[in-house]
């Protein structure tokens, strides 16, 4: 293989693995500058250095990018699934896509974990309290912001992959109780599969972990939030287009339901329609970071090679010895 594009961040030890793979490997990613490329952006790219290959993570690849350059004889796109890129016109030009999924499990578990105990015991606002100087002689803040534990709970996951998983694992310490609702799952061991339903039923806090696609946009409907219990905490960290938030503010704002951690929106940044549950005292509301640790880059850079490793060797386009590259 001649020369690739890297437009992702990739970490030193597996650059000097792609350099033994390409004759040239030209790194730069859009942390350098911190702006993704969209269409015109791409395309002068590509034509101006004209590569065989390209890892990318943000940069907009379209029918429009590939009707300029389609010469690539793949995408790796350091994302679980490729949301940046139009999957048809790669199929239409027969560049196959190479992803990282479960590049981010690790620090999305943690970020759900962090603010679901940061919303029960009301660590923002006793932050903000404490800092605004109001802890004055005669407060008792101990029974000021007494909040709850998640011990004993009952926590109910939509959607069971890497990332669903990799917060169960977490939570075996609080001696919860998990279900999950996943098609694509079968029953486990440790953990209890039950219908859609059930979850909105019975569990103390619903997690969302989707995908968006077809079948699972706006899934969370009306129907399904409705059947929440009132002291209930919906958690949504994978993404916004799989939930009617129309009917999820609605909840939130007349505490049909305890309350809401968020770390996705409709728009990004959020719009005048969001205002109203952005200002509620019962919603917790991150700027889509779940997922922004430094070690993601590590993760994403070791998966990237090793997929990339794979192709080239089932493709017969580098030399055995090669292929065991470590």
């Amino acid at each position: 293989m001649k020369k690739l594009l890297v437009r992702a961040p990739i970490n030193e030890e597996n650059l000097i693995k792609l350099e033994k793979l390409f004759d040239e490997v030209i790194y730069m990613p859009w942390t350098d500058t911190g702006e993704r490329f969209y269409e015109e952006e791409m395309i002068d790219c590509l034509l101006r250095e004209r590569p065989d290959a390209l890892i990318t993570e943000l940069d907009v690849i379209n029918e429009t990018v590939l009707n300029e350059y389609s010469d690539l004889v793949f995408i790796g796109d350091c994302r679980a699934s490729p949301e940046n890129i139009d999957v048809k016109a790669c199929e239409k030009y027969d560049i196959p896509i190479l992803c990282t999924p479960a590049r981010n499990a690790n620090a999305v578990a943690e970020m759900w974990i962090s603010t679901l105990i940061a919303f029960e015991r009301n660590l923002v606002d006793a932050v903000n309290w404490t800092k605004e100087k109001q802890w004055q002689i005669g407060t008792t803040p101990y029974h000021l912001w007494k909040g709850n534990e998640i011990y004993k709970s009952k926590i109910g996951f939509v959607g069971f992959g890497a990332v669903a998983r990799n917060i169960a694992k977490l939570l075996k310490g609080f001696d919860v109780e998990i279900a999950f609702y996943d098609p694509f799952v079968d029953q486990l061991e440790e953990y209890k599969k039950v219908e859609l339903e059930e979850i909105f039923l019975e569990s103390d806090y619903i997690t969302i972990h989707l995908p968006v696609n077809d079948a699972t946009k706006q899934m969370i409907n009306q129907d399904l939030l409705t059947l929440m219990k009132k002291d209930s905490i919906f958690i949504n960290s994978s993404r916004s287009a799989v939930v009617d938030n129309r009917v999820l503010y609605e909840l939130v704002e007349n505490k049909k339901i305890r309350g809401a951690i968020l770390d996705v929106l409709d728009t990004e940044p959020p719009t005048a329609e969001d205002d109203p549950v952005i200002a509620c005292s019962n919603v917790l509301l991150t700027p889509h970071i779940y997922g922004a640790s430094y070690q993601v880059v590590d993760h994403q850079s070791e998966i990237m090679t090793q997929n990339i490793l794979s192709f080239l060797d089932r493709e017969h386009l580098i030399e055995p010895a090669i292929g065991k590259l470590s």
